[in-house]
């Protein structure tokens, strides 16, 4: 296989990228965008990317945390990009998520806790949206799409989707184009569910694996067995990840 399959021309994305925000805010005429900015790759490149089409004053940031955390990282970003105090809202997100858990007597599973966490902060994004009236600027990327590793009606939920048509590993080529801080270019992609959770933990594989394993089956359309043929030997496992995960792209089910 092209060891190359999976390059980008980074400059082109950005540009490509930066016309679609642009398009988008112009024919819903709606000039602010507020972004969950978690200190990861995939939301620092979107917010990097909004920076580029947007003054300060029309992006809101909402950082929302359920473990305590230093905001150190973040802060010398955000006040390097400019944005009005007023714009930027860090939240504790513990006290609803634990009142819910309670309520629902979830105890220790951490799947449904995380699912908990990710649709509190989407509650906390879209009311941040009609309070500012901003559009919700997701972050999700075509490896976690395709993965289905997103909870839906949480962090999958979204007004636009800058970087969902690239897989993990050609964000981290346009993050670096973007200059971003290696800082959080070099964090262990996670979705903060719990502590120590990564996202390449829970698959069991990491994305430089799967990227091209995922490009090859759902983009370029080959069989699974043709794709192990080819060496790669966790196509299976992933290709079944994958699918497991499926049912999450056609809900709602509807009669027709």
């Amino acid at each position: 296989m092209d060891k190359n399959l999976l390059d980008i021309n980074p400059k082109k994305e950005k540009n490509k990228i930066t016309d679609f925000l642009k398009s988008t805010l112009n024919k819903q005429k709606i000039k602010n965008v507020i972004i969950g900015l978690s200190g990861g790759i995939d939301s620092m490149t979107s917010f990097y990317l909004l920076k580029d089409v947007l003054p300060p004053e029309n992006i809101f940031i909402a950082h929302l945390y359920y473990f305590e955390k230093s905001f150190d990282d973040l802060d010398k970003v955000i006040k390097a990009a400019g944005l009005p105090s007023e714009n930027i809202h860090y939240l504790s997100i513990k006290k609803p998520v634990d009142a819910i858990c309670e309520l629902l007597r979830i105890g220790d599973n951490k799947i449904r806790i995380g699912n908990v966490i990710a649709r509190i902060r989407m509650i906390i994004l879209y009311d941040l949206a009609k309070k500012y009236n901003a559009l919700v600027c997701g972050t999700e990327n075509k490896s976690e799409h395709y993965l289905g590793y997103f909870t839906r009606f949480g962090d999958e939920a979204s007004d636009m989707e800058p970087t969902r048509h690239l897989y993990k590993t050609q964000l981290y080529q346009l993050a670096s184009y973007l200059d971003i801080p290696k800082e959080f270019i070099a964090k262990h992609p996670t979705a903060g569910l719990w502590e120590g959770q990564t996202d390449e933990k829970e698959f069991g594989f990491s994305y430089r694996d799967a990227d091209p394993i995922l490009y090859l089956y759902f983009d370029k359309k080959m069989t699974l067995e043709n794709i192990k043929n080819m060496g790669f030997a966790n196509a299976e496992k992933i290709i079944n990840f994958a699918n497991k995960n499926a049912y999450k792209h056609n809900t709602p089910y509807v009669l027709k």
